[in-house]
């Protein structure tokens, strides 16, 4: 069918955008790309959800992964060939022991970044740089998590590693920066009223760390906010889950009815179970860069993202294509929670067509939505996670 997107340059303002090259139905993979760099996130990995140190493939079973949410190791799933992880490829770094999906990811991440970021016996002293760096985070951004600043560290070990230096830095710098107002918002929202003394704080941690001749400007108060505000403003979310994968897989199973019908009792019953749970993640929660994601613009609640009958395309040929920032249920609410969410987290008003449409509605909240509108910031951001 060909490529079902292409970037082309819109203006100086908005830069490039993504548009249809032909109908893309709902369900369809417009694209499949790798990300440029990518992290799990700090709190989410000291709680042990294992993912692979590089794809970030969860490196659990899906067994194991329902066993640990539900507290249950007798517990068993039923079709386990659907399952998709496979733990004989695993693979361990010999220095430091961090855990790949494969040989493959080992070497790309040795490669790309590992050399510089590699712990080796010192992975479990809190007195090495880039533990100190880990400690200091986690305890600057306590979960929901929304970034991480191993993504910012990444990036610098990707660079010193480079033959090319030079490619890697135009390559970051093809994401969209923020004025110094801007930047600054965005590193507010992130660590809080105290951000000035944190973010200070968090600059000289990640300059013990990870200094560096050729990106001393990334180290300097201004560079570092900059820099900051970049993975604030562009990093993507991403859950992964072995379980969910392996519920996709059954769902995708040709069964006789009555097989059907107490294999998706057996997976309600479980998503209920897990619910009644107390733990904060049933996914690995991720943040990554993708080279294509520049060139989305957001929409609240409109475009790939929205809700279509299973007939009807999605996206239609030459219609941009924008990516939501708000998950099911934020897209219901009204215009004014919705770019009240908009403008606090992400800097813009939304104005997509369901937006202009609403746009001489009363700038006011349902009765449901003012009791609950001083919890919009961390709450609203928790169900951001894309599920793969």
């Amino acid at each position: 069918a060909g490529a079902a997107a292409e970037s082309r340059f819109i203006s100086s303002a908005k830069g490039k955008g993504l548009f249809a090259t032909r109908n893309i139905r709902k369900g369809e993979t417009v694209f499949v790309e790798r990300p440029v760099v990518s992290s799990q996130f700090l709190w989410n990995a000291l709680y042990n959800y294992r993912a692979c140190d590089h794809c970030l493939r969860a490196l659990e079973t899906a067994e194991e992964n329902a066993q640990r949410l539900l507290g249950k190791s007798s517990l068993v799933l039923p079709h386990p060939e659907q399952c998709s992880t496979r733990k004989d490829l695993h693979q361990q770094c010999p220095r430091c022991q961090v855990t790949y999906c494969s040989a493959e990811c080992r070497q790309a991440a040795l490669e790309q970044y590992h050399q510089v970021l590699c712990l080796g016996p010192s992975r479990d002293d809190p007195t090495h740089p880039l533990n100190k760096l880990q400690e200091a985070w986690r305890n600057m951004h306590y979960p929901p998590e929304t970034s991480s600043i191993m993504l910012m560290a990444r990036m610098v070990a990707t660079i010193k590693q480079a033959k090319d230096k030079e490619w890697w830095v135009k390559v970051f710098s093809q994401f969209c920066s923020k004025t110094a107002n801007e930047e600054e918002e965005i590193v507010h929202k992130l660590l809080g009223d105290k951000f000035k003394g944190q973010l200070e704080l968090l600059r000289l941690l990640f300059t013990e760390a990870l200094y560096d001749e050729y990106l001393s400007r990334w180290f300097t108060p201004e560079g570092f906010r900059s820099l900051f505000a970049l993975v604030g403003t562009n990093g993507q979310g991403i859950g992964t889950s072995s379980l969910s994968q392996w519920v996709h897989a059954c769902d995708a199973l040709d069964l006789p009815m009555l097989q059907r019908e107490e294999l998706d009792a057996f997976i309600d019953q479980l998503y209920k179970d897990i619910e009644k749970g107390e733990d904060l993640w049933e996914d690995c929660q991720t943040c990554h860069f993708c080279l294509t994601e520049r060139a989305w613009h957001e929409l609240c609640c409109f475009g790939i993202m929205g809700s279509h009958p299973e007939h009807q395309p999605v996206c239609l040929c030459s219609q941009e294509i924008c990516i939501s920032y708000l998950d099911c249920c934020q897209r219901e609410r009204s215009r004014h929670s919705r770019n009240k969410i908009l403008r606090e987290n992400y800097l813009f008003t939304c104005s997509c067509p369901k937006c202009l449409a609403q746009a001489d509605d009363a700038d006011v909240t349902s009765d449901e939505e003012e009791e609950g509108e001083g919890e919009t910031d961390d709450a609203e951001l928790e169900d951001e996670m894309t599920d793969v």
